[in-house]
């Protein structure tokens, strides 16, 4: 089944019904408009720690996360060096992968320089947004555009953003919206993102 019903009635889509972090997750933040850099910027580092892991494992550590990236800003993570990926090496409170780790502040580095050019994160990934009449019946795992945008990240020299990582990012803040048809979610999910869009500037049909 594409969508449950729980029991406080509300019909979600199958895979935010459970867990509750999920749940949470699901009904709060997956799918909502996001224009805010430092949450764009943390949203892809996290889909790439996710890589070859579930996406709860990294959402129930996301606060760790947090701690151990001053929060995603990245002009702090772009200033990182070595005795920072020691240290986060030794933290057991996230997923202690050296090459994601780099990753991280590598792409920080590489964030700055596309703000340079852009004006900011959402100036850059925004207009890249789909908007439907109608709610999705079926969700793919990549698009056309999520490897266009992993193509152009990777040639600006961004690691861990292939495809799959890059549709997920889009799901997650709002770029496109997969909340599945009869998913009651769907329709403030669509208000909250197409007045992101309209913010950003990017024309909404």
């Amino acid at each position: 089944m594409n969508v449950i019903t729980g029991d406080d009635g509300v019909a979600r889509c199958s895979w935010g019904a459970e867990p509750a972090d999920y749940l949470d997750y699901h009904d709060h933040e997956w799918g909502v408009g996001v224009a805010d850099d430092t949450r764009l910027f943390e949203k892809i580092c996290l889909e790439g720690f996710q890589s070859g892991l579930s996406w709860l494992t990294i959402l129930r550590k996301r606060d760790n996360f947090r701690a151990g990236f001053a929060g995603f800003d990245i002009e702090q993570v772009a200033a990182f060096g070595e005795g920072d990926v020691e240290r986060l090496l030794a933290d057991a409170g996230i997923v202690r992968h050296q090459g994601k780790i780099r990753s991280t502040i590598n792409n920080a580095q590489r964030a700055l320089e596309l703000i340079d050019e852009h004006g900011s994160l959402a100036a850059f990934f925004w207009p890249h947004a789909t908007f439907l009449d109608e709610p999705v019946t079926e969700v793919p795992a990549t698009t056309d555009t999520s490897t266009m945008l992993s193509k152009q990240l990777k040639k600006r020299g961004w690691s861990f953003v292939g495809p799959t990582t890059m549709y997920a990012f889009m799901q997650a803040m709002g770029v496109v919206n997969d909340h599945m048809a009869g998913c009651d979610c769907w329709e403030s999910a669509e208000r909250s993102r197409r007045a992101v869009a309209a913010g950003v500037g990017v024309t909404v049909p």
